[in-house]
Order: C-alpha cells, then structure tokens, then sequence
C-alpha cells in the first residue's frame, strides 16, 4: 500500500512512474488526495469540537459546585449539540477513512524507476544467460512421458483422489522431491536465512497484508467455514511473522526460509502449457524472504537473485535471468527478476522463481517499521523469492538428464538421494 505522505508530495512523479505499468493513475491519486484532504478536515473539525466539549464539560462541573446551576444547565444544553454533531462528524470521518483504504488497497505498488517500459512477457529484458543447452540425438521424451516410464509420478491416481494438477509423487519421484527440498533448505541456511516452519492456512488480515487480497483472490483455495485461506506461497506467513512489530534495525537484515505446498486455484489456465509438471494446483517451494533497512534492500535483492542462480549452477541446469518489464510485474512488486530453466524436451525456457522487492509496499500493510537513527519510526523494506519451486526443477532434471541409461541425479543431490541414476 503506497504511503499517503508519498501520494501527497510526489503525486506527478508517481503518475510518471505508473505508466511504467501501462497504468493511468492519475484518477487514483487525485481521488486519494481529495479523500485524505476530506479525511484530515473532518478530523481536524472532530479534535475541535470534542475539545469545545471537553472544556464546556469541566466548566459545567465548575458551575454546579459554584451553585449557578441556571447557567450549567445552558451550557449542558449545548453540550448535547456538539455531542450529536461529533457523532455526525465521525461516522463521517469513519466513512472518508473506508473510501481512502477500499482504493488504496486496489492501487498496485509503484514500479521502481529500473523496470523496462513494456506490455507483456516478450517485453522482459533478459539481462543473464548461464550453461550450455542440452542436444539430444534422438528426440528427448517430455517429463509426464519419464515420469510414467520410470514410475515416478502418477498424474491421472492424483485426479481420481482428488483432480487434475494434484499429481502424486511415487518412488523415487517422492524421494529426489523430498532431496531437493532438503538441498535448498540446507543451502539457505548456510547462507544465513532462518529456518520456519509457519502455518499452511491464513487468515483474511494476513492475506491483505502481504497483498494476495484483494488483488489474488480468485486464485486462492478458500476455506469458507473458518474464514481461513490456503496459501498460494510461503512468501504470505512467512513475512506475516512480522506484522504489527517494530524490528530492531540492528538485527537487519532479518533472513528467513521456508518450506511449504503452496496452493493455487490457475484459473483460466488451458492448453499445452499446462501440462504435467508445467502448471500445477498443489506443489511444493522453498521460499526466502528478508526484511531489510530501505537503504539495503537493493543490495539484497542483487544477493538474493545471485543465490538462487547458484542454485540453478549447483543443479547443473541451463537458466536465464529476465527484469520483467512494467506490464509484466506482479501487482505488489517494485521490481521483479524471473529465474528461468530451459526444458530440453519440451525446448522452452520455465519460470522456476521470481525474487521481488516490494520497497515499502507490504511494510505499510502490516506496519512493519523499525526506529532508525534519527529515533523516528519507518517502514522496513520486503523482499522475498522462490529459492526454488519444485515442478519445473524436477520437470527439466527429467528432461536434461534422460539417457538411454536412464535419468542422471545431478551430483549435488546424491547424498539427498542416496542413488545417482534412475532407471
């Protein structure tokens, strides 16, 4: 949520800055302005009439007690006039307050003045390119057609217990996911993130917080009893640990990790590309999020992405970094980098993680500030990544390392594992 002080003295710039999006928000911001100019009149109005209350108040009790009820009662009189016109005043005030949160909630965050101007997907800039893309002699088969031969996941026993893109793991399927998880957690951890292990269900104040609601609700499972949501990453309780807590700036920047299935409805998803491993309801990630002093948080996300290339490196798997253009980036991002693996059977390139700074965005959200050195309060500054999601790492480790031998492991996940080859 974009802070009101901000729309207030940079509304031009801001303008400027979300065409970056393809965004007019010129609308927007004007009518924000003249809420939060509605809002503080009607507040400023409110101060002064419960202090004329106030006031009026203690002298009628000054009065009584000096025998002049004649004049108390006049003034008590009026005291039921300022109290109906402070009621009036705020439930106009409540009212100014619900209209400046409802827009302010649906405005998406401000791109950060390094996003590339552009519509869609083929706008990105790739900015990185790593390993050499695999050849097959004969045609390589897709991941669905390897995990069928070698028995490693059953996607039609996933739709019979519950429906498509449910798939279940079996065998040494189940064991190389449960070895990459551990191979990123592992890896995580001995680059300082924290391991938690948060809840996979949210409430409603928690999805607000971190941005999935109200723009991401048609893609989340709902939970319609309990007024609880199922999480679409772990980015949404992970970060949520934070909400409502004034962090020491001494212990930026604060690093967590986390495994969890993350859930997502894909509406409107069809077609060839969402096949097998490719596009999913339920899968597994392992995501890492930091919160950082605003002066830093550049400087971790250039980290942040160069941990999840090792990664890619560690897996031997070719891949490429994309900055998404503005009208590509995700609606709570400043700036996006997407992590792509190239699947050799399929021959195109996967999106495996995005790692995002949201600046201020989600901080404001969920209060999220710490004291700097000036002791005035601020926002801290979010970022999180995939580090990594699990269907398309394991859909081009099939694919890459077919052979007629079988399926190479690659080497960092044998002691995960505890076999190199599939077959």
């Amino acid at each position: 949520m974009i802070e009101l002080h901000r729309i207030r003295e940079q509304k031009n710039e801001l303008i400027e800055r979300y065409k970056l999006r393809n965004f007019d928000a010129c609308e927007y911001l004007n009518q924000i302005v003249n809420l939060d100019k509605l809002r503080r009149e009607t507040q400023f109005n409110l101060d002064n009439k419960l202090s004329e209350l106030n006031s009026i108040s203690k002298e009628i009790g000054n009065l009584f007690k000096q025998g002049n009820k004649e004049k108390a009662l006049e003034l008590k009189d009026k005291t039921l006039q300022l109290k109906e016109s402070t009621k009036q005043l705020k439930e106009d005030l409540q009212n100014s307050e619900s209209a400046l949160r409802e827009i302010l909630l649906h405005l998406p965050n401000v791109p950060n003045s390094e996003v590339p101007c552009g519509n869609c997907e083929e706008d990105n800039i790739i900015i990185k390119e790593h390993g050499k893309l695999p050849v097959f002699k004969v045609d390589a088969l897709a991941h669905w057609e390897l995990a069928e031969k070698y028995n490693l996941i059953d996607f039609e026993l996933g739709v019979k217990i519950t429906g498509a893109g449910f798939p279940v793991y079996l065998g040494k399927g189940a064991i190389l996911q449960r070895a990459l998880i551990n191979f990123f957690l592992d890896q995580a951890i001995s680059n300082g993130y924290q391991e938690v292990i948060p809840p996979l269900l949210v409430n409603e104040e928690s999805g607000y917080g971190t941005g999935q609601l109200p723009d991401k609700e048609g893609q989340m499972y709902y939970v319609n009893e309990d007024n609880l949501y199922l999480i679409p990453t772990g980015e949404v309780p992970i970060t949520n640990i934070f909400r409502d807590v004034t962090v020491n700036k001494n212990d930026f920047p604060i690093k967590k990790v986390g495994y969890t299935p993350c859930f997502r409805r894909e509406a409107g998803s069809y077609g060839k590309d969402v096949r097998g491993l490719n596009r999913v309801h339920q899968f597994d990630k392992v995501e890492i999020v930091q919160i950082t002093h605003p002066k830093d948080s550049y400087s971790a996300l250039t980290s942040m992405v160069d941990y999840v290339c090792s990664l890619l490196e560690k897996l031997e798997l070719p891949y490429r970094v994309a900055k998404l253009c503005g009208g590509d980036l995700g609606f709570t991002s400043a700036i996006t980098y997407d992590l792509e693996v190239f699947c050799a059977a399929q021959n195109k390139w996967l999106e495996v993680s995005s790692v995002s700074n949201f600046e201020t965005f989600q901080s404001n959200r969920l209060k999220i500030k710490f004291k700097d050195d000036d002791a005035k309060s601020k926002f801290a500054h979010t970022l999180n990544g995939s580090a990594l999601a699990l269907p398309r790492i394991l859909a081009t480790i099939l694919e890459n390392n077919q052979s007629s031998q079988g399926i190479n492991i690659p080497k960092v996940l044998h002691k995960y594992t505890t076999f190199d080859r599939i077959y």
